[in-house]
C-alpha cells in the first residue's frame, strides 16, 4: 500500500513538473522543472529497487541539468533571461494542439493495433538479473549498447562545441 501511495506522489510530481516545464515562459524555470521531472523518474527507480539505474539517472541527467543551465546563460540574452520575451501566437497554439492531437491518434493506434493495453496486464514469466541487464548495457555483441552510447557522447561532445562556437562573441 505504501508503494501506490508514494507511485501516486511521484506520479504527480512528475506529471506537474512536465506541464510546467513546457508551458513556463522562463527558460531557467523550464530547466528546473526539467531537473524534478527527473528527479520523479528517478524516485520510480528506486521504488521499483533499481538502485543503480536510479543513482545512474540522478548522476547523470543531474549533470546534464547543470548543462542546461550553462548554457541557458550563455546562449540566451539576458532579456529573455528576465521573462521579457514576445507572446505566442495563437495560430502557433492552434497548430501545436494540432500537431499533439495528430501524435497522441497515432501513440494509441499503435497501442491498439499491437495490442500493448491488453498486454500491460500480463507479468513476465522470467525476470532478467541485473547481470544479464549490465552484460548488455556494456558488452560489444549484437543487441548490446555500448556502441550507441559512445555515439552518443560524441554527439553530445559535438553539441557542446558547437553551441561554444556559437555563444563566442565576434571580436572583429
Amino acid at each position: 500500500m505504501a508503494n501506490i501511495i508514494v507511485f501516486c506522489i511521484l506520479a504527480v510530481v512528475i506529471l506537474g513538473s512536465a506541464v510546467m516545464c513546457v508551458t513556463t515562459k522562463r527558460i531557467m524555470r523550464a530547466a528546473t522543472f526539467m531537473l524534478f521531472v527527473l528527479f520523479g523518474v528517478a524516485g520510480l527507480y528506486f521504488l521499483l529497487d533499481y538502485t543503480y539505474l536510479g543513482a545512474a539517472q540522478i548522476a547523470v541527467y543531474a549533470g546534464g541539468v547543470t548543462m542546461i543551465y550553462v548554457f541557458a546563460i550563455q546562449l540566451v540574452s539576458k532579456r529573455t533571461l528576465q521573462g521579457l520575451i514576445e507572446r505566442v501566437k495563437c495560430s502557433r497554439m492552434l497548430w501545436g494542439g494540432l500537431a499533439t492531437l495528430i501524435g497522441l491518434a497515432t501513440v494509441v493506434l499503435v497501442f491498439l493495433k499491437n495490442e500493448f493495453v491488453f498486454r500491460a496486464c500480463e507479468v513476465a514469466d522470467t525476470e532478467e538479473s541485473m547481470h544479464t541487464i549490465g552484460q548488455a548495457l556494456v558488452g560489444a555483441d549484437k543487441y548490446q549498447y555500448v556502441l550507441p552510447f559512445e555515439f552518443i557522447s560524441v554527439f553530445l561532445l559535438a553539441c557542446i562545441i558547437g553551441g561554444l562556437v556559437v555563444s563566442r562573441k565576434n571580436e572583429d
